[in-house]
């Protein structure tokens, strides 16, 4: 399918600059652009790249300045990635979805489909199971016993979701994600570990993205929540009690201990680590491994391990990397002063 620059221009409510009659049929990257496709620059590192791409057309910010001419055809928006985004997505909307059931899915007699689903090979659904209208279950999928799930929710191969648990509409569940297997509670018993019961849920809301091979345990008691708008990246482990507040995003392989409380619209890097029992407030990035031992205030930005306030630890790092010269100098003078103090006591 092609688009001219002119019907793109429309779609985004953007300004053209070049030839509004290119067509384009594919997108690529500003750095490996080609005839025939779309690109978009919204971070400057790349801006050099725009005056030699051999994209057809590039998407660019209204503000931003060119400094020399360029060969391609650019779209003026108010923000690229976010045109970009649309862009994406109508393409998506393109595509032919599944559906239907396959013949070799079980589904328990007390289970419940919404119209239009698709329910792919060897896909599990429990007793008294409520899938939503829309749901796309791709092949392998197992889901347990009285497990309800919204509409347009899509579960990717080998997503497991373990009794009881609530998933809302609109949700993306990549593969092999878990959701809902126990805690890691265990109590001491003399030289061992009695296993304690995970008796609760896990509830996901609406619009929610988790990334594949990501666990979410289930509570103790009560419920695991992840609130409306969050996004997970994947290899994400979120034990049993811990709430995650709404469009809280998290990169690969954060770990967040059980009870822990994260408020809404937080940031957090890739292996970012959180002690258990804490509380995170709104509004608050975490830099990449960064390690959390203690309550976080609202707004706060936090580095290193443990962690501590952004501009303390670049502070610190710019000292760490003299550390050695530092070292030698004070050496230096500690002798200086014994061979002072043998002078005075001559």
């Amino acid at each position: 399918m092609e688009f001219s620059a002119q019907q793109i221009a429309a779609f985004l409510n953007g300004k053209i600059e070049g030839n509004p009659d290119v067509k384009v049929s594919n997108f690529s990257k500003i750095e490996e652009g080609k005839p025939g496709t779309l690109t978009f620059l919204a971070n400057l590192k790349y801006a050099h790249y725009l005056y030699d791409t051999k994209a057809s057309i590039v998407l660019i910010n209204n503000d931003f300045v060119l400094e020399q001419p360029v060969s391609t055809t650019l779209i003026r928006v108010e923000n690229a990635y976010a045109a970009l985004a649309l862009l994406l997505n109508m393409v998506e909307q393109t595509k032919a979805k599944k559906s239907g059931v396959d013949s070799t899915a079980f589904i328990a007699p007390t289970a419940t489909i919404g119209e239009q689903a698709y329910i792919g090979h060897f896909a599990y659904i429990g007793e008294g199971t409520k899938i939503g209208k829309g749901c796309r279950i791709y092949p392998n999928v197992y889901i347990g016993d009285h497990v309800t799930i919204g509409d347009n929710c899509i579960l990717y191969p080998h997503t497991t979701i373990y009794e009881q648990c609530i998933v809302g509409n609109n949700c993306i569940l990549h593969a092999g994600c878990v959701i809902g297997a126990d805690g890691f509670g265990f109590a001491p018993e003399g030289e061992s570990y009695k296993k304690i019961p995970q008796l609760g849920n896990v509830v996901i809301e609406d619009d929610v993205e988790i990334g594949a091979n990501t666990t979410i345990d289930r509570a103790v008691m009560d419920s695991t929540i992840i609130r409306k708008g969050v996004k997970l990246d994947n290899l994400i482990q979120i034990a049993h009690n811990v709430e995650v507040g709404e469009h809280t995003v998290m990169a690969a392989q954060v770990g967040i201990a059980g009870s822990s409380k994260v408020g809404r619209h937080c940031m957090f890097g890739g292996q970012v680590g959180l002690a258990g029992h804490i509380h995170i407030g709104d509004n608050v990035t975490l830099g990449a491994q960064a390690g959390v031992i203690s309550d976080v205030k609202e707004g706060s930005t936090l580095l290193g391990a443990p962690a501590f306030n952004a501009k303390g630890f670049m502070r610190s790092s710019a000292v760490f990397n003299r550390l050695p010269e530092m070292y030698r100098l004070i050496g230096q003078l500690q002798r200086e002063i014994e061979q002072l103090k043998k002078e005075q006591t001559k």
